[in-house]
């Protein structure tokens, strides 16, 4: 992700600077026109705007120290995926070290980066992201959602909440699948179907949970535990793990048991909080 940044950054004719943690991994970005740093501290010595891409909150607090004071009167936009309470933490230390941080959510692959396909939600102080603007818009389509710092990785996190768990059951589905003899490629064509039934879902489900009311008028709670218990049940019955299935029943069920068996399964966005 970080030579895409580079790559749109260059292709916009901003002057770049580059340094990475790992001597010899930045031949691409000079083979671009980037220029090198031997230390993050000489990266960030001449650059109003910084641009932190690393692999965790780990990495992202050692480059941060290794900065230093040269950092002092900067921009940094980090664009490393981490919690939006260290988001939040991180403008803390930011202000109290002479700089200002922006949080930014990376939200799809690398080679959409620099075109319109690429989507990059921003968070945190709106001065500093207006003055950045016009840089930042190299790396694709930009929004700023909000000056909370953590609101750009809150979204990160629940569209990768939607994502990991839509993975695991298409494969968990290909493995009872397989179970009963049928191929992946059997099985494609059917679950492609899928897909194209969850736009107006999720514009269903995400207005009935701002509006606290979740009507059973297509499809109820009772029934999804019904759903639920059946698929569980054969798959148990293959020898497949089934303990995500089995937690999805049991919240259900739950909700079911409460009296909330005739509201639709939007409802369980109203009893997932553990507060």
């Amino acid at each position: 992700m970080g030579r895409a940044l580079v790559r749109a950054l260059r292709a916009a004719d901003h002057p770049t600077t580059v340094w990475n943690r790992t001597p010899g991994r930045d031949a691409e970005p000079l083979a671009l026109g980037a220029r090198p740093a031997a230390t993050a501290a000489g990266a960030v010595a001449d650059a109003p705007l910084v641009l932190l891409c690393v692999r965790d909150r780990t990495a992202a607090r050692a480059v941060l120290d290794a900065a230093g004071e040269a950092l002092r009167g900067r921009t940094v936009v980090n664009a490393t995926s981490i919690t939006p309470e260290d988001a939040r933490a991180d403008a803390v230390e930011a202000g109290a070290r002479g700089y200002r941080i922006l949080d930014a959510a990376i939200l799809t692959p690398t080679p959409t980066i620099g075109g319109p396909g690429g989507t990059v939600l921003v968070s945190g102080d709106a001065a500093a992201f207006a003055e950045h603007e016009h840089t930042l818009r190299a790396l694709g389509t930009v929004r700023h959602v909000g000056t909370d710092p953590g609101r750009a990785a809150a979204f990160d996190a629940a569209l990768l909440d939607l994502f990991w768990t839509t993975v695991h059951g298409w494969v968990h589905a290909l493995a009872l699948a397989r179970a009963e003899g049928i191929s992946g490629a059997e099985l494609a064509p059917y679950a492609q179907g899928l897909p194209r039934i969850l736009p107006p879902l999720i514009d269903d489900f995400a207005r009935r949970a701002d509006e606290h009311r979740h009507p059973g008028d297509h499809s109820t709670l009772a029934s999804a535990a019904a759903g639920l218990a059946h698929v569980a049940h054969t798959a148990r019955s293959r020898g497949l793990d089934t303990s995500v299935l089995d937690a999805a029943l049991a919240l259900t069920r739950r909700a079911v048991d409460a009296g909330h068996g005739p509201d639709g399964v939007s409802a369980l966005v109203e009893r997932l909080s553990v507060r």
